[in-house]
């Protein structure tokens, strides 16, 4: 590959990481301003990415994520299969606690959350379909950090991290003997760790009952609700048992 076509794409991977959650709607200026890229170079680049259907203008005349993009995205390999095999174990879920109910995956040193059930009485929550977290800022996300090859917890531990709260344990000791317990536990319940108004529990999900963790599946509560927490532990291992045993049949299914 050639050092212009590495160039071109890079530009367009530069426009299309402009657009996030903060930023989910921006003019052809504001697009440039956070890319560092040329006014002219970024008009070339958005509107071959608008051809494509990847980016839409609305009425405003601002730029904003297309469809095109979002149905690439579903096809993910990856999630695609994790998705349609834990939906349904999350619904019953749902439907024995009436609470938020969120699937995440492992990406690096992040967790990012690739499914969510919520319901209108539910505690609103920071987090939603799509977006990302430091995987030690969420009782989801160190049930994965958990059962992460060493060098990834490592790495975690050796590197500064966020108090979200004053509950959050940032401590590496304290955070290594908290890693060494939800090994042991299976279901790890994080306390106002990333939100003083939250509670969480979370369990790893596998390939098949004892392989590998792929996923880790939670229960996000009121902190006001936390008596509730050792309550939801059975429903919240049924139904993560119940997606590990059908991922490792479609595993044997397809191998």
């Amino acid at each position: 590959m050639s050092a212009t076509q590495i160039s071109a794409a890079g530009k367009v991977l530069k426009v299309l990481s402009a657009f996030d959650r903060e930023h989910p709607s921006q003019t052809l200026s504001e697009v440039a301003q956070r890319t560092g890229l040329a006014l002219s170079t970024t008009h070339r680049v958005v509107a071959e990415l608008a051809s494509w259907g990847v980016l839409e203008r609305g009425e405003d005349g601002a730029w904003h994520v297309g469809l095109r993009l979002w149905e690439i995205a579903s096809g993910c390999p990856r999630t695609q299969i994790l998705r349609d095999v834990a939906l349904p174990f999350m619904q019953d879920l749902y439907e024995v606690t009436h609470e938020n109910i969120q699937l995440a995956v492992r990406e690096g040193t992040e967790l990012v959350f690739v499914e969510r059930i919520a319901g209108h009485r539910s505690v609103e929550l920071m987090t939603m379909v799509g977006t990302r977290f430091p995987i030690a800022s969420t009782g989801m996300g160190r049930v994965l950090l958990a059962h992460a090859p060493r060098e990834i917890q490592e790495e975690v531990l050796d590197s500064p991290l966020r108090a979200w709260t004053p509950h959050t344990v940032v401590d590496p000791k304290a955070l290594r003997t908290q890693l060494d317990r939800i090994r042991r536990e299976q279901v790890f319940v994080s306390d106002r760790q990333l939100s003083e108004s939250t509670v969480a529990v979370a369990t790893p999900v596998r390939i098949g009952r004892t392989g590998p963790v792929s996923a880790s599946l939670g229960i996000v509560i009121t902190a006001d609700g936390a008596s509730r927490a050792r309550s939801l532990r059975e429903p919240l291992l049924r139904a993560a048992h119940g997606i590990s045993d059908e991922l490792g049949r479609r595993t044997r299914t397809t191998a």
